[in-house]
This record gives structure tokens, C-alpha cells and sequence, in this order.
């Protein structure tokens, strides 16, 4: 395996995905994306995890006060019985039930998502990174408040050595063959819409031939 994490690549065996905060109160707040595409992305990322079994752990912060619940797409597609630890700390790194958890997967790299990007998404992936796992950050799975927050979390994501990417690339790369059992199934949980006309195209010509 080459020794740079840039040139490492995720697998079923060594990634895990943190999905951290995704409450209605800081969804109100999103201004840097558009609201159904960043739901439409947690939503899908969420879904090609669980098919493609990737341990998958989930917090809040305030749930019950200040931000809120999960937002209803989002808790509709999570297994049933799945424990979502709420805590105070800003940095969910900083709270010993998800760290442990985290720790438990016994997975190095870590991909996160949250809202915000430069505080639920950032603060955690770049405390990860310092404990030597390799962290990685879907930003299109994540939103902010402002475009200003948005492009100082990336560049600051950047500084830190955490990897940047989009959902479908980070659950494509695990995939990692079109022949394999799941593939159907996490194309259609990435619910990509290019995707989903191309094969629209193949079973029109299917049925012509």
C-alpha cells in the first residue's frame, strides 16, 4: 500500500462515515447550496453506506433546544434502532461516547459530513487527523451559512491534510467494481441523476433490440 493517504484508497474494510448534526434548526440556516440538493446528497450517502455496510455513526448537538431534531429525510433512511448521540461539545471529537465509537469501528479513515461545514464537518475530521486517521470531508453532503464560511472551511480542510471529495466519488471509490453484487443498488441509493438517464437510455434500447 502506498505510504501517502493521498494515494491510499477507501475500501469497505478501512472506512467509516460521521454524520454529524444534520438538525433542522442549522439546516434553516444553509446558504451556500440549495436545500433539497443537500438533503437529496446526506439522504443518498446515508443509503449507499448501509448498502455498501460501512459502519456509520451519527450525533446532534442540542437536539432537544437550540438546534433541534434530525430532519425527517435524513432520520427516514437510518436502520431502525440506530443510536444518535447528542452532546454539547462543539467539536463532536471532543465527546467521549463519539470518539469511542468512532474508535470501535476500527476504521482509519473517516469520512464526514455536517452543518456546518467549517465547524461540524471541519473541527471533527481535523481532530481525527491529528490522532492519525486519515479524514476525509463530502462537501456537497455538507452546508454552511455563507460562501465565505464555506471556502475558508475547504481551504482550511486542505491545510490540515484532510481529503475533500463529493459523496457519490467517496461510496464509488469503495464500491470499487461495477460488477460486484451491490452496484445496482448503490447507484440507485447515490440517485445520481446522470446515472439515472443513462440507464434510462440502455433499457429503451434494450427494449428496441
Amino acid at each position: 500500500m502506498p505510504d501517502s493517504k493521498f494515494q491510499q484508497f477507501l475500501t469497505r474494510e478501512n472506512a467509516a462515515v460521521v454524520l454529524v448534526d444534520h438538525q433542522v434548526g442549522l439546516y434553516s440556516g444553509v446558504r451556500d447550496t440549495g436545500l433539497l440538493e443537500l438533503k437529496h446528497n446526506v439522504v443518498s450517502l446515508a443509503r449507499a453506506a448501509q448498502v455498501l455496510r460501512l459502519p456509520t455513526v451519527v450525533t446532534t448537538t442540542a437536539a432537544d433546544s437550540m438546534w433541534g431534531p434530525l430532519i425527517p429525510e435524513f432520520t427516514e433512511v437510518l436502520p431502525q434502532g440506530t443510536d444518535v448521540i447528542d452532546r454539547s461539545t462543539v467539536n463532536a471529537w471532543h465527546d467521549s461516547r463519539v470518539h469511542d465509537r468512532i474508535k470501535a469501528t476500527g476504521r482509519k479513515k473517516l469520512i464526514f459530513t455536517g452543518i456546518s461545514l467549517e465547524v461540524c464537518a471541519a473541527l471533527p475530521a481535523i481532530a481525527a487527523a491529528a490522532e492519525g486517521y486519515d479524514s476525509y470531508v463530502a462537501v456537497d453532503a455538507s452546508g454552511t451559512f455563507s460562501d465565505t464560511k464555506r471556502e475558508t472551511g475547504i481551504v482550511r480542510l486542505q491545510q490540515a491534510g484532510v481529503i475533500v471529495s463529493d459523496y457519490a466519488t467517496l461510496m464509488v471509490e469503495i464500491l470499487a467494481d461495477n460488477a460486484a453484487p451491490e452496484a445496482g443498488e448503490t447507484y440507485e441509493a447515490l440517485d445520481m441523476a446522470f446515472a439515472v438517464l443513462v440507464g434510462q437510455i440502455s433499457a429503451a434500447y434494450s427494449r428496441q433490440s
